[in-house]
């Protein structure tokens, strides 16, 4: 006569061991409560497997490495206008805030913060100043921040901007005598994004060259631009020209490590590229 089988305990989930299920993982076989459970082509899969699973799965890259995200939204993009707009709002206010963010060749050894400072703040009585520089910004933003990610995009912009103030620096002539303390724009401040702009329309032409996009109407708007600066008095050219270069040195650093096997040196290449212009705006003061 045989013995009657002891019975099966009930199935547990492994990470509660308090809870029975009979519902079982599609990919583990193991029973899974509600709260492991998660929907899957077919039944269920416990969280363990779904995390396993994730890591098998190679994340989408642009192709320069930026991640990309479902919604994409240019949040440096819409940070650096929404620093912009509260600068200008405060320079309405008081005087003060323009004296000290903007950017003066005779006080940039000393105060070099100012490199970067005279970027966000614009000409306080001169509505079209920041219009233009925000819609600039705001159209660029949103092609390259996608492109390139967001710490590429904000190192793009603000070694641009700096670029801009090094390039007002390196044209400006210190005066040799009392009678020309007022020449050469030594002791002209200057303030506005549009060095950080050009920087970016530089950066898009080189961009896009690297990946066989046309640019042609970048072309057209660059040269109206340009003839712009020196059409018009108070305008600083020589920051747009200053970002455009150090923009365009930035995206050739950037495309010619987009390769997989080489991103590793985009952030070393870029700072490189920093190195450099730092070093020419010494070398200005040392031999003023």
């Amino acid at each position: 006569m045989t013995e009657p089988s002891p019975a099966e305990p009930e199935p547990v989930c492994p990470r509660h061991p308090d809870r029975v299920s009979y519902v079982r993982c599609q990919r583990c076989g193991r029973p899974t409560c509600p709260e492991c459970q998660l929907p899957a082509a077919v039944g269920v899969q416990c969280v363990d497997c779904v995390r396993e699973g994730q890591k098998s799965i190679r994340t989408a890259r642009t192709q320069f490495g930026a991640k990309v995200t479902p919604d994409g939204r240019p949040v440096v993009t819409m940070s650096i206008i929404a620093i912009c707009a509260g600068v200008w709002l405060l320079q309405q206010v008081s005087s003060v805030v323009t004296r000290e963010l903007a950017f003066v060749p005779v006080l940039g050894e000393s105060e070099p913060w100012r490199f970067l400072t005279a970027a966000f703040a614009h000409s306080p009585g001169q509505l079209l100043h920041i219009l233009f520089n925000m819609y600039a910004l705001w159209i660029l933003g949103q092609y390259l921040e996608p492109m390139l990610g967001r710490v590429r995009f904000a190192a793009l912009y603000l070694v641009s901007a700096f670029g801009g103030s090094v390039g007002f620096l390196l044209l400006a002539s210190p005066p040799t005598s009392p009678e020309g303390l007022a020449s050469g724009n030594w002791y002209a401040p200057m303030v506005g994004a549009s060095g950080a702009v050009f920087g970016l329309f530089g950066a898009l032409i080189v961009l896009n060259r690297h990946l066989g996009r046309s640019s042609g109407p970048m072309f057209g708007v660059l040269a109206i631009n340009a003839v712009i600066g020196f059409i018009i008095p108070g305008i600083a050219w020589q920051a747009h020209l200053g970002g455009l270069l150090t923009g365009i040195a930035l995206a050739a650093a950037i495309a010619a490590t987009a390769a997989p096997s080489r991103r590793q040196l985009q952030l070393p290449a870029l700072a490189a590229v920093l190195v450099l212009v730092a070093v020419a705006a010494a070398a200005k003061y040392a031999l003023a």
